[in-house]
């Protein structure tokens, strides 16, 4: 350590090198042999760690090993192949990179003026993503619209919600507060963020109308119409449509086509959350998933989900970005600048709740640049086909039965010896550290979920874990072969 306290070049140079190391040795050994979910108890992992912080800083070789000894048992390995609950969170080496050099950089692009190639790269790989998933020109930075990198898509949404409440309200309500019952609507197998984003939002958890949806998990267009038809009959003012590209549950996709337009005409605006699914549309072939997305007037999805961008990066578009602007934009003084004042740039500022952002661009660009799109093409067919193999073992198997279509790249599942085998079955699963299973309620049924999307995983991963869900269903219920 130098005299000034501060970690000296070549001591970084080295603890460096041997971080990278140990990150490589991680992901190509280590997270095979580990099980995939912690097996740490509650309290267990702060037990362990000091009471006090150090007075004399520690020296690099003993808080790498502390990492090793105190801090990876309590990892669950959300980069293990053999990770197939909740949806990917995935990590890359190119991920890895750009996540560095933008550390290294230590931007905060809160205006272009900050840093005007944070800004500007970000404005470019997002019109970059329009091209890749051919989505709608509107959310194209060139023309009205644009995109914009939020943290996750539960801010995406609250943004969205804003907006539109602003929109409602002819910004009235940012001076005012809520002074009208506004009522939004999303599927009752919408993601929790949009409840927790009406109440933000002030517009009240008890103001989001929760839809019907039909047999397969989507909206029910007719249900929405009746429900805004009945709202508005009582005195209400319907602002807000949130409609699901591939729900966390079951991956279901909501009719996008024919919500978009009952928003039109209702004059509503229209959020598409593709959040999970929205990946897949790198692939022609599964491009059918955002039909009608060119009626929304925002859309999101997560590249730290599927494209291998590590957390957190999520894509948020709007189609009109006066809209958005308008509802968070406050300009004090002490950020007044002549560029932001000769209307020639954008100051992301405004495109969110913080002020403050990172250059999460940098990873983006990364994977981008390395992957290409064929690269991104293969992995995510890859990891589709996987699904579907496993999906045609389900069918083949008496004991098991699909509670969901399986579009995409997730198997909703369960043992046909009702809910307590299928609870014993995820629990001895995920104990034995082999595999990582997570649960949905379907039809009030107790439901396993397989999703397969880890950036490593392959079909021996996937084939080892259907052998591991037959042999342990054999333990638990011999009688059933």
């Amino acid at each position: 350590m130098s005299e000034d306290y501060h970690m000296d070049p070549e001591a970084f140079r080295r603890h460096a090198h041997e971080l990278i190391d140990w990150i490589i040795d991680y992901l190509e050994r280590r997270v095979d042999d580990l099980p995939v979910r912690s097996q740490v108890e509650p309290g267990e992992i702060r037990s362990r760690l000091p009471e006090d912080p150090p007075s004399k800083g520690d020296p690099f070789e003993a808080i790498l090993r502390d990492v090793d000894d105190i801090l990876l048992p309590g990892i669950t390995h959300w980069q293990s192949p053999d990770f197939f609950a909740y949806f990917p969170a995935n990590a890359s080496y190119p991920a890895i990179l750009g996540e560095m050099l933008s550390a290294g950089l230590g931007v905060q692009g809160m205006l272009w003026a900050t840093s005007p190639a944070c800004t500007e790269l970000e404005t470019h790989v997002l019109d970059w993503l329009v091209r890749i998933l051919d989505l709608p020109g509107r959310f194209l930075s060139t023309g009205t619209g644009g995109g914009v990198i939020q943290d996750s898509a539960s801010s995406a949404t609250l943004c969205a919600l804003l907006a539109a409440r602003e929109r409602a309200t002819d910004l009235e309500s940012n001076r005012r507060g809520v002074d009208r019952p506004l009522v939004a609507y999303a599927s009752s197998q919408a993601h929790s963020s949009v409840e927790k984003a009406a109440g933000i939002a002030g517009i009240g958890k008890e103001n989001l109308r929760l839809v019907d949806v039909d047999g397969s998990f989507a909206m029910r267009p007719d249900r929405l119409a009746a429900q805004i038809a009945e709202d508005r009959a009582n005195g209400r003012v319907p602002f807000f449509v949130c409609a699901t590209v591939g729900t966390t549950s079951s991956n279901a996709i909501d009719p996008v086509k024919e919500i978009g337009g009952l928003c039109r005409q209702e004059g509503l605006w229209l959020h598409v959350d593709a959040a999970m699914s929205g990946t897949a549309a790198v692939c022609p072939e599964y491009r059918f998933i955002h039909r009608g997305l060119e009626l929304a007037d925002s859309y999101c999805f997560n590249p730290h989900k599927w494209m291998f961008t590590n957390f957190d990066c999520d894509a948020f578009y709007v189609a009109d970005r006066a809209s958005l602007i308008r509802a968070l934009s406050i300009l004090p003084e002490y950020l007044r600048n002549r560029a932001t004042e000769s209307g020639a740039v954008i100051d992301y500022r405004d495109w969110q709740v913080p002020l403050g952002r990172r250059f999460r661009a940098l990873k983006l660009w990364f994977v981008l640049r390395h992957y290409g799109i064929e690269g991104l093409q293969h992995h995510v067919r890859r990891h589709v086909d996987l699904a579907q193999q496993f999906r045609t073992w389900v069918e083949a198997d008496d004991r098991f039965e699909l509670t969901a279509p399986a579009p995409l790249n997730l198997v909703c599942f369960r043992h046909r010896g009702g809910d307590d085998i299928n609870r014993e079955l995820m629990e001895r699963l995920n104990a034995s550290g082999d595999l990582y299973l997570t649960h949905t309620v379907l039809d009030g049924a107790f439901t396993l979920r397989l999703c397969v999307g880890q950036t490593r995983t392959e079909s021996t991963h996937v084939d080892s874990a259907w052998e591991r869900i037959r042999t342990v269903a054999t333990e638990i219920d011999p009688g059933m072969r």
